[in-house]
């Protein structure tokens, strides 16, 4: 144990002073990824600048088809896994710093630019402990396309084997909510499911002065729209946190004319990974409960999209280790729950592993959102992301 601990200590000072000294480098790095973002499945560019540098640094590439791969060091022992996504969103870039977006329409709003170059960072310092003979297994980084879209990346790479012998997953995620060298954890559900739901309702129309003689299937569809998300707050346990909203609703064109056919569309986010596998059929069940003495025939296209993240408490206290081992006691922070999605929950689904909430805000500056192109982040936080994911393999290993 004391061996142990002795070798950990000097892998954190190597990490500490490789990322040091490669700061100014992947700040620009970031800069650059962030001047030219790529959409989900397009990561051409990102995946051949960042693969480069982490091969020229002693990783064995394995890439997955035209854009995602694999890096993986180390001849032996038990393996982890770190994980970044690399794509942006088709959202124009509103700031107007000098590496502003070039791309129209496309921007890095969601912070992934920082989650590559972090885990790049994380690579040059975590070649630098093998080649000094004080990583105790093995590392796989998981460099992942389309994290923004349904069904993502994750599965790519699962499909792919990405996961094959990994024994626990770790990643990060920008938080534009938490002071620059703070990182947010939390046990347990960190984000929830999010499911794709439409509802389409046809039935026979008609004049306005003469409902009885139709289905009135746009009274039909209000209440689906209002009676749905009430009913799942009553027949799916209050503590699965389930959030159903809708976000568009169509039918009819005319105000004295009962149209033939309607649709909603909408989210249903759960918070708990068993109530996720129920919700589709309490779903089904329960429109067809609420349409079923209008006379409308109900047709549903429930899409489901990715699991919760549930951080694992062994992975959990690795983080905790982790981030103590960066930013001391007080970098620690805890995390609130989200409904946003994340696609990580798959890798989660199949091996332990958490993720943490690093911070990018100026502390006293202004909050940010994620998901808007006015986003600013902190550079500060690109170092210690790198730090971060470094120490957390390590520790990983030693456990």
């Amino acid at each position: 144990m004391q061996e142990q601990e002795r070798a950990g200590a000097t892998a954190s000072t190597v990490i500490s002073d490789v990322v040091d000294k490669h700061d100014a480098d992947l700040v620009d790095l970031r800069r650059d990824l962030h001047a030219h973002p790529e959409l989900s499945w397009s990561e051409l560019r990102t995946a051949e600048v960042v693969g480069g540098r982490i091969e020229q640094a002693g990783w064995r590439i394995t890439r997955y088809g035209r854009t995602g791969f694999s890096a993986d060091l180390g001849d032996g022992g038990p393996l982890v896994a770190l994980r970044a996504d690399m794509d942006a969103l088709p959202v124009q870039d509103l700031t107007d710093d000098p590496w502003a977006s070039t791309v129209a329409g496309v921007a890095h709003a969601c912070g992934h630019d920082v989650h590559t170059t972090a885990l790049t960072g994380a690579a040059l310092a975590l070649a630098e402990v093998h080649d000094r003979g004080l990583l105790p297994g093995r590392v796989r980084l998981l460099f992942q396309p389309a994290e923004e879209v349904m069904p993502g990346g994750a599965l790519h790479l699962i499909q792919k084997d990405a996961l094959d012998e990994v024994e626990r997953v770790f990643a990060l995620h920008c938080d534009p909510g938490v002071d620059v060298g703070q990182v947010g954890l939390r046990l347990g559900p960190l984000t929830s499911a999010a499911d794709r739901v439409e509802v389409r309702l046809t039935g026979s129309g008609g004049h306005t002065s003469r409902p009885h003689l139709t289905s009135d299937l746009t009274f039909a569809l209000a209440k689906v729209t209002t009676e749905l998300p009430a009913v799942l707050s009553r027949r799916m346990d209050p503590r699965a946190g389930v959030s159903m909203v809708w976000g568009s609703l169509h039918a009819g064109s005319a105000a004295n004319v009962i149209p033939d056919h309607g649709v909603v569309t909408g989210t249903v986010r759960i918070l708990d990974a068993v109530a996720w596998s129920d919700c589709e059929n309490v779903v089904r069940t329960v429109v067809d409960e609420i349409v079923r003495p209008y006379g409308v025939s109900a047709e549903i296209d429930y899409q489901r999209g990715v699991p919760p993240v549930v951080n694992e408490p062994v992975s959990n206290r690795i983080l905790s280790d982790a981030v103590r081992a960066v930013l001391g006691e007080k970098g620690q922070v805890v995390a609130p729950q989200s409904l946003g999605a994340e696609d990580f929950g798959w890798y989660l689904e199949r091996v332990p592993g958490a993720m943490m909430r690093l911070g990018t805000r100026t502390p006293g500056g202004p909050t940010y959102d994620l998901h808007q192109g006015n986003l600013r982040i902190d550079e500060r936080a690109v170092g210690i992301g790198a730090k971060l994911l470094a120490q957390t393999a390590t520790r990983a290993l030693t456990r």
